[in-house]
């Protein structure tokens, strides 16, 4: 995988593009050229981060289409859309299809540079969110089916005598599950706790199934 960046740069014309090319080098940043939305998505890197900066038209797949086809693809690049004319419906089909902005590129190189610089601000936070999820999940993972049990009754709010009396165990067994839940996900309160499972998604995590232990079963069956 390729840590570096890049600006992924789509324009049919080839003087136009190597303008953008040129906007692209001035931040810093290295871009690969394509001269169709196609050749881009046929050799196209899910596993490197960037921002696209796509002409609006082209032959072949759009601008827009190509925004709306990564979507479809859950490929989270941002996009930068640009034209060589001012044409509000496109601005706003583009916009709608999930473009983070809409310029003309004919002497508009200081914008298209901020734009491409906010694309790529967005594509950090969003790998960054990402990151964080994904760390937080590994640690909920990490849980045992006793701790998930306690961790489901914590964000419930429930204090540790309830907990004891719901899973039938002492209260000093539950104060541990709860402390072993708090030093696992490494969370340093309640509400970290909290906001740690709501960024991971998973706001109450499913317990183990719990046995029905074997004399209970003989009860209800008698």
């Amino acid at each position: 995988m390729d840590l570096q960046k890049v600006v992924y740069v789509l324009d049919d014309d080839p003087v136009a593009r190597a303008s953008l090319v040129a906007v692209v080098q001035s931040l810093g940043y290295p871009a690969l050229e394509y001269e169709s939305a196609e050749a881009f998505l046929q050799q196209f890197d899910p596993t490197r981060r960037g921002c696209v900066v796509s002409d609006v038209q082209m032959g072949g797949i759009s601008g827009v289409e190509l925004v709306q086809q990564l979507q479809q693809r859950d490929l989270n690049l941002p996009v930068v859309v640009v034209t060589g004319f001012a044409d509000i419906k496109l601005a706003v089909s583009a916009m709608q299809a999930g473009a983070i902005t809409f310029l003309e590129k004919i002497g508009r190189a200081g914008e298209i540079a901020e734009a491409i610089q906010k694309a790529m601000d967005c594509e950090e936070a969003r790998y960054q969110a990402v990151a964080e999820r994904d760390d937080y999940r590994t640690r909920i993972d990490s849980l045992s089916a006793d701790e998930r049990d306690v961790l489901v009754r914590v964000l419930d709010g429930k204090p540790n005598k309830v907990i004891k009396k719901e899973l039938d165990i002492g209260l000093r067994t539950a104060e541990l599950r709860r402390a072993n839940v708090m030093r696992k996900m490494g969370a340093r309160s309640l509400a970290e706790l909290v906001r740690m499972t709501l960024v991971a998604g998973v706001t109450h995590p499913a317990p183990e199934a719990a046995e029905v232990p074997h004399q209970q079963q003989q009860a209800k069956a008698s």
